[in-house]
């Protein structure tokens, strides 16, 4: 019993003893890890710098510092378990990643997706910062690229994290990557009036109009579209160059609508309202009908 206690004795002071002489080695390694996590944000932002003169790509200048700060973080650590004599440790960690990076590929098979997906869109997407785009049934303005998603900002205020593998496998609609987006509108004029006349004074109105662009590409223009019960129902169609197309598209058109309103009554033109059908069943014969005039009619 003195004997097993002896040798517990002593293997505790061989372990003392060997803490005690590793602790400058400990304390050289946090050091190190401290000094490694601010060297990781100034090498991450020299990075971004050196990336801002080659381009203007702020997704990929983002997605791109990030990783370098990450791998620049991981070496820290590597090297800080070395200098405090952790090596075997350092080792074993990096078999076990390697040992384990099959296991957690199939545990984390969508992280993995999305990480690579995300490496991918850095370099090569169908959209940048501030674009609006429609991913499937979401839509919105682009606001980051991360590792594992792609985050969009819905015109109705929420924020929406779609996975980069959804973004790389499903079909993006890109509403503003040159800047020129397409609106339209129909109106209805009456069957009485001349149809190429409303459509000349109606394009001519819409050429005019305050943030409309037309070119070789990019051609405004109305055609008959259908006809409605008691209308021949137009179609106006023409160009605006906006990256925000929500509102600045909507104000365009709100415009044009106006300026079309406008020339279609000064040219004499009529915007006859919808006919209603009612049909009598069975015995009725009629149907009551009251007409109230407004007041200062019905005094005159």
């Amino acid at each position: 019993m003195i004997d097993s206690i002896q040798v517990f004795e002593q293997s505790l002071e061989a372990y003392w003893n060997a803490f005690v002489a590793s602790i400058p080695k400990i304390i050289l390694a946090i050091l190190l890890i401290i000094v490694g996590f601010l060297l990781a944000n100034v090498i991450s932002r020299l990075f971004k710098k050196t990336i801002l003169l080659r381009t203007q790509d702020p997704l990929m200048i983002n997605f791109l510092s990030k990783t370098v700060k990450l791998g620049v973080v991981i070496s820290i650590l590597m090297l800080a378990l070395n200098v405090a004599g952790l090596g075997g440790v350092a080792a074993g960690m990096l078999t076990a990643a390697g040992a384990g990076a099959v296991i957690i590929g199939f545990a984390f098979k969508d992280v993995g997706e999305n990480f690579i997906s995300g490496i991918i869109l850095s370099f090569s997407r169908p959209f940048d910062v501030n674009d609006t785009v429609m991913v499937d049934t979401i839509f919105g303005k682009i606001t980051a690229l991360e590792f594992r998603y792609t985050k969009l900002k819905t015109f109705d205020g929420r924020d929406v994290y779609i996975p980069n593998s959804d973004i790389i496998k499903k079909a993006v609609y890109n509403y503003t990557e040159d800047g020129y987006f397409r609106l339209d509108f129909m109106v209805g004029i009456d069957y009485e009036d001349n149809i190429e006349l409303a459509k000349k004074v109606i394009l001519e109105a819409v050429r005019n109009s305050e943030g409309v662009i037309e070119n070789q590409d990019h051609e405004c223009f109305v055609v008959v579209d259908s006809l409605g019960v008691s209308t021949v129902n137009l179609k106006i169609l023409f160009w605006t160059k906006t990256k925000e197309y929500r509102k600045r598209a909507m104000e365009v058109k709100s415009g044009v609508v106006k300026n079309v309103k406008q020339v279609i009554m000064e040219n004499g033109l009529n915007m006859p309202a919808d006919i209603t059908e009612i049909k009598l069943y069975g015995s009725q014969t009629s149907i009551p009908v009251t007409v109230d005039y407004p007041e200062k009619n019905h005094k005159n």
